[in-house]
């Protein structure tokens, strides 16, 4: 377990490094759940992780997830793509967020830093609809390849909305 006065030093640590090299890339820090979190200007995102990745200070080489994210409210920031990564050595990890709007879901492929992450963008492209500029085979992995939507979007009901033999409430919907 990471103590509280750790996770702040190796935010600080990453966001003084971000900062030193790209002063206008960081937009936002926080601690969400014991992670540094990093939401970051999508313009300058794959140079920061280039970085992030080879940068003998922060030294962060193992992608461990990369996922999409949906938030119809948040308007010019509706969809995102989120990344943690894993310093091996000294067992920390960070979390980077970068958000987009629906018209623009585009973002730098990660696979030629970490060949794992092929498969993960080839899922979020799949799911949501998230194109990777570089990806060397953006085809989908798990649908089939007539569908015409991305399921994950928040666009779709839970449910039919014309049942009443459904009672939904105890599931937090």
């Amino acid at each position: 377990m990471v103590s509280n006065e750790m996770t702040l030093q190796l935010k600080e640590k990453v966001e003084n490094l971000i900062n030193a090299k790209f002063p206008n890339a960081l937009i936002s820090t926080s601690l969400e759940y014991d992670f540094p979190v990093f939401e970051l200007d999508k313009s300058q995102f794959l140079e920061v992780m280039t970085f992030l990745k080879n940068d003998s200070q922060a030294n962060f080489g193992f992608l461990t997830t990369l996922c999409g994210l949906h938030f119809p409210e948040n308007g010019d920031k509706e969809f995102g793509m989120m990344y943690q990564l894993h310093n091996l050595n000294s067992n920390e990890r960070i979390r980077i967020k970068v958000f987009m709007p629906k018209e623009d879901m585009k973002i730098n492929s990660l696979t030629q830093l970490w060949p794992t992450a092929n498969w993960m963008e080839r899922q979020e492209y799949d799911f949501f609809g998230f194109k990777f500029i570089g990806h060397p085979n953006l085809v989908r992995i798990l649908n089939m390849d007539e569908m015409n939507y991305f399921p994950m979007r928040k666009e779709y009901p839970l449910e039919d909305g014309s049942r009443d033999d459904k009672n939904d409430k105890m599931f937090g919907r």
